[in-house]
């Protein structure tokens, strides 16, 4: 799934490019809008909120909101009228058209169109945005507090507590913190700088399409130890462990080194 700072690229572009431009057709291939039609309407915006987007569109007295998330494979891409899609016309879920561009949704995982006044019935829910505007990093911390029983390499996946985390960033986290994917928030020798390095490493790639970690941006450097598993640690030469991990059902890959981010000792041993 995308990580935070993706999304945030992704609206940034939608943006750009629809903002003030009025819709001269819309066409909605998911079943539930598929009648749906916001030509005539005037984008006023659109916003990321943790993983989701806001696209919000004004015509007349009404005023909708498109909310869309990209789930696993979604993406937007916007061309000039006339340019070839780059995927496959069979992947548009959306597609928005002005007088100059076309904004097209491919496999979005969400679409919906809501009235503005609803926004919070679909992310009120998350919590404070690591690339937001209402950036709240004591809140933050509070709501990652209240699972302090629970493994970080799971609480850091949890768009309630904090939004815009994926397993990419959580790997790279829990590295250069020097935790093991499963140890117990409470136990975190310092949440406080894990979740500024959160918010550093996403201010940083937020600006670029390439995402490092690392600085380096050469293809097989980017990164400390997400999908570098049997790879040798790049500070200690201990090969990169990975297992899945999370919730049943939901699990997803965790990379770590066993060197670095030694395992928590099981309940009742010592030394």
């Amino acid at each position: 799934m995308p990580e935070g700072d993706t999304v945030y690229r992704a609206g940034r572009l939608l943006d750009r490019s629809l903002t003030g431009h009025e819709l001269v057709r819309s066409d909605f291939r998911v079943p539930q809008h598929a009648t749906a039609d916001l030509s005539g309407g005037t984008v006023v915006g659109t916003v990321s909120r943790g993983k989701h987007l806001l696209t919000r569109v004004d015509r007349g007295s009404e005023s909708w909101t498109l909310h869309t998330h990209l789930k696993m494979e979604g993406a937007w891409r916007v061309l000039d009228h006339g340019r070839k899609w780059p995927r496959p016309v069979h992947q548009a879920r959306v597609v928005l058209h002005t007088d100059t561009k076309v904004a097209v949704g491919f496999s979005l995982g969400i679409v919906e169109l809501i009235e503005r006044s609803a926004e919070d019935d679909v992310v009120g829910h998350l919590g404070p945005d690591l690339l937001g505007p209402d950036w709240d990093e004591a809140e933050a911390l509070r709501r990652l507090h209240e699972h302090d029983d629970l493994p970080i390499g799971e609480v850091l996946l949890d768009q309630t507590r904090l939004a815009g985390i994926g397993t990419m960033y959580r790997a790279e986290l829990c590295f250069i913190s020097g935790v093991h994917p499963t140890l117990p928030v409470g136990d975190v020798p310092d949440l406080t700088r894990l979740v500024r390095r959160a918010k550093q490493m996403l201010e940083l790639n937020k600006e670029r399409a390439i995402q490092s970690t690392t600085g380096d941006l050469r293809e097989r450097e980017r990164m400390w130890v997400f999908r570098r598993d049997r790879s040798p640690c790049r500070r200690c030469r201990t090969p990169i462990a990975v297992d899945m991990f999370g919730v049943p059902g939901r699990e997803r890959a965790a990379y770590w080194c066993p060197s670095c981010q030694p395992a928590p000792a099981a309940p009742g041993r010592t030394g």
